[in-house]
């Protein structure tokens, strides 16, 4: 029977291999591990505005294929932050996944015991600061020999009966104030656990021990305290089962000689002294997972690349590159070569689409080593956007407000000697068309400066006249047939040269007058500008 579920649990993992998963995530404890690590020494780390603007969540759900909780957040801190080096030393290991379903099955089925909600607390104990014992905590010490002192004393004296009950008293109050600090680990200390017996697994493979030869002496500084960790996995099974009379006895027990209060705060100042040694072991086993699920994401995927990672500056290639998210998406080449790039287009066309593709892309490449495309090279380059701006009523400030303090940090970023990505759609389009052509020039012909490459995609067709020098200029457009607004979502070399909107109006029937006087509004306005 065990057998039998175990080949059928096999076969499973093979066969749902390169495929997305079907689960729910929940971003608010995926996120957990990422939002307490000190990122400082990463190139760059991405800010809540970027992953907004990039569909960052919806990348996430389509590219985790980890098979634990501790693997799911090391996948979300891996993908939110650019390294300073490249990946190219996990390709070994990788193409092992690739290559060997046995060895990956093996693997997966050890990752797979950390699939409990639980897990997702493991990174608590190495990043929060644990519960500290009160100033009077020194009583449970003399509580707890005054206990087993009575209890001995008892033979000798019935008297003491009644000293041991009031010792008990005080010692059920300590006892039960206890209970919710206890709770907070009873999720983690146990999951903790389990995570050092995989890890412990994993690391007998020699294929997996390059990802920390030094891993051992983490392993065994926390088997040190493995039989006091195994308290809590003890009480974390009674407490399902509390109406039983064996825990009920136990339960008597601890209390008399105050269990709990003392193996609790006396685990969490040895375990606040292993920090390191805990986070070796989740990165260890976070990091095994991640490059697992890259496998699978590149097994799934209709074409992929590894990066290269170009030395060259405001130089940036890629062919036939797609959106993942995108069902079906046309594929684009593009050329960037000492220029940044303007787009122009009708709305629907795929300017903002392909905006994105780009820094979904520039981000999978430094952070997974894998792009979405056919060929894709780039200078390993900070990323910043202003694409999904809205008005902030909380604080007063409308949508132009906001554009112009989210450009004003790509204008600070532009200064600095690291190469940068500038990601913008519509610039300054919360304010008139003569002021938003004039600083949106002033604005891009800044921010193109330096080792720094702008997409920017714009309706005003004048930009492209005043930014040729510095810009190349593509664009996309659309076939207005007689009933139909046919998109190819192809990209194309030069400005766009024709406007469709007044004619999207006349052919879903908008009144003769309205399109009429619309057409001559645009006429007279083409001569004045």
């Amino acid at each position: 029977m065990v057998l039998n579920r175990k080949k059928r649990k096999r076969e499973e993992l093979q066969r749902t291999f390169g495929k997305v998963k079907d689960d729910s995530f929940h971003f608010d404890l995926i996120e957990r591990y990422f939002r307490a690590k000190d990122n400082s020494n990463a190139f760059q780390t991405l800010s809540d505005k970027i992953c907004n603007d990039l569909d960052f969540n919806e990348l996430f759900m389509f590219v985790d294929r980890t098979h634990s909780k501790v693997g799911q957040q090391y996948l979300y801190q891996t993908l939110r932050t650019i390294p300073q080096s490249d990946h190219n030393s996990d390709e070994t290991l990788i193409g092992h996944f690739l290559n060997d379903p046995d060895f990956r099955t093996s693997v997966q089925l050890q990752l797979e015991k950390l699939k409990s909600t639980d897990a997702y607390y493991i990174s608590t104990l190495f990043q929060e600061e644990h519960q500290k014992a009160p100033g009077w905590f020194f009583i449970c010490k003399i509580l707890s020999v005054l206990s087993l002192v009575s209890v001995l004393l008892i033979p000798v004296s019935q008297q003491i009966k009644f000293f041991l009950f009031g010792i008990f008293i005080i010692n059920m109050m300590i006892h039960f104030w206890n209970k919710r600090n206890l709770y907070q680990y009873l999720g983690s200390i146990p999951q903790l656990l389990r995570l050092t017996k995989v890890a412990s697994e994993l690391y007998k493979d020699e294929r997996l021990t390059t990802q920390n030869s030094e891993l051992g002496k983490s392993l065994k500084a926390i088997s040190g305290i493995k039989r006091r960790l195994s308290f809590f996995r003890l009480e974390a099974k009674m407490d399902n089962d509390m109406a039983a009379l064996v825990a009920g006895l136990i339960e008597l027990f601890k209390i008399l000689f105050l269990i709990e209060p003392l193996f609790l705060f006396g685990v969490l100042k040895r375990l606040d002294s292993m920090r390191r040694e805990m986070d070796d072991v989740f990165s260890f086993v976070g990091k095994i997972d991640v490059l697992l699920s890259v496998a699978s994401l590149r097994e799934g995927a209709p074409n992929y690349c590894i990066p290269k990672i170009s030395a060259q500056a405001k130089k940036l290639q890629a062919k036939n590159l797609y959106h993942p998210l995108v069902p079906d998406c046309v594929e684009n080449d593009i050329n960037i070569d000492q220029k940044s790039v303007l787009l122009t287009g009708s709305n629907m066309s795929g300017k903002t689409t392909f905006i994105r593709t780009v820094g979904i892309n520039v981000i999978s490449g430094l952070t997974l080593n894998t792009c979405f495309a056919a060929d894709f090279e780039m200078p390993r380059m900070r990323v910043f956007s202003a694409i999904r701006i809205s008005d902030d009523l909380l604080n007063d400030k409308s949508y132009y407000f906001e554009e112009v303090l989210t450009i004003k940090t790509m204008l600070e970023a532009g200064t600095q000697k690291y190469p940068n990505l500038f990601l913008l759609d519509e610039i300054f389009k919360g304010t008139n068309t003569i002021e938003r052509i004039s600083a949106g020039k002033a604005v891009l012909s800044s921010l193109a400066g330096g080792e720094n490459i702008v997409l920017v995609s714009t309706h005003d067709i004048e930009l492209a006249d005043l930014l040729h020098d510095e810009y190349a200029l593509f664009h996309f457009s659309e076939n207005v047939n007689h009933k139909t607004v046919d998109f190819d979502y192809r990209i194309k070399d030069g400005k766009l040269k024709t406007r469709n909107a007044i004619r999207i109006l006349e052919i879903n029937d908008y009144p003769e007058s309205i399109v009429k006087e619309a057409n001559s509004i645009s006429k007279e306005l083409d001569n004045n500008i």
